[in-house]
């Protein structure tokens, strides 16, 4: 069974930092590319980045490039987003998703407010 456990989120103020974790289980992650969504209120899902299978081809939406870097760890079946300079409008579930696929997990709230 394939499974998907964002963990990471939480409030943050404006200019602040946050690092999400998603720990994968259940099938070979090393072997898929893997992604991050978001889900903002009232709106509908949003790619924010994806990363190959190795990590060494790294893709990002506009509004969060030069801000958030996603990366893998295989050994310990984990991928991260390292999100800074988080901005009012990055308030959102976000969820890790295995790329090519339906799967995605639970998600984890981040909320950036003063």
């Amino acid at each position: 069974e394939v499974q998907l456990v964002e963990s990471g989120g939480g409030l943050v103020q404006p200019g602040g930092s946050l690092r999400l974790s998603c720990a994968a289980s259940g099938f070979t992650f090393s072997s898929s590319a893997m992604s991050w969504v978001r889900q903002a209120p009232g709106k509908g899902l949003e790619w924010v980045s994806h990363i190959s299978s190795g990590g060494s081809i790294r893709s990002y939406a506009d509004f969060v490039k030069g801000r958030f870097t996603i990366s893998r760890d295989n050994a310990k079946n984990t991928l991260y987003l390292q999100m800074n300079n988080l901005k009012p409008e990055d308030t959102a579930v976000y969820y890790c998703a295995k790329r090519y696929s339906d799967y995605k997990g639970q998600g984890t709230q981040v909320t950036v407010s003063s």
